[in-house]
């Protein structure tokens, strides 16, 4: 009997806490129109970079490795030093650090506005001041960390379409900063794909990489870019 009760306990519990952190998960994606002011092809001459903070690095760069034109996604930090780039530092949330993804694409092939409509429909809600999902604090703010003017132009252009559109119930907070970008611990990167029953990976990230091939199929790719390739396995001769 002992042993049916603590194994029911123990049921609730477990039922409580899928309860609880259903109701912290991950925003639902929102469908939000292309921008009106973008680059062109003609923009190109090599491959470009975009950095994007918003929430918990990991779904950030779960949804660009699914994007066509994507060459490399890399989980790390902007906004801080060198120094504090560490992850248990920016966990305390004062090292002006945001959890970040650099993206590596190929503008013929998909364009910065593109990678910024992903952004504010499918990877995080834009209307959370300093919190995503069960994460809080200013290391999971949403910015914008633009290279070059012409990022940041293009930036301010859609966050105003999008805020006059009233896509979203609430103002856009996303700020738009500039910053050296610092690659995260290994550990970190290509975290969904090596990690995909993780408990906080099956709430919060995974579903964004389904709402990216349910939103956006035209630019979904179903073998992710990984940082770490695989490795090849052998067969023994």
């Amino acid at each position: 009997m002992r042993l049916q009760a603590a194994m029911s306990f123990a049921a609730a519990l477990i039922a409580a806490a899928a309860a609880q952190a259903s109701a912290l998960a991950a925003e639902q994606a929102v469908t939000v129109p292309e921008p009106t002011f973008d680059e062109t092809p003609l923009d190109a001459s090599a491959p470009a970079v975009a950095v994007f903070a918003g929430g918990c690095f990991w779904g950030v760069q779960a949804v660009y490795q699914h994007v066509e034109g994507v060459l490399k996604a890399v989980s790390g930090y902007a906004g801080g030093s060198a120094e504090n780039a560490h992850y248990e530092l920016v966990g305390e949330g004062d090292t002006g650090h945001a959890e970040s993804v650099q993206i590596t694409y190929d503008p013929t092939r998909i364009s910065y506005g593109k990678l910024l409509q992903v952004f504010f429909s499918v990877v995080h809600d834009p209307t959370q001041l300093n919190r995503q999902g069960p994460d809080q604090g200013p290391q999971y703010r949403t910015t914008i960390f633009v290279a070059n003017a012409r990022q940041r132009e293009i930036a301010e252009r859609y966050i105003a379409q999008l805020d006059a559109a009233m896509i979203f119930p609430k103002k856009i907070v996303t700020t738009l900063e500039q910053a050296a970008f610092y690659p995260a611990e290994a550990y970190h990167q290509d975290f969904l794909v090596r990690n995909p029953t993780y408990p906080y990976i099956v709430i919060n990230d995974a579903p964004k990489v389904r709402d990216l091939s349910a939103l956006f199929p035209d630019i979904y790719r179903s073998e992710p870019v990984l940082v770490m390739p695989r490795p090849v396995s052998r067969r023994g001769g």
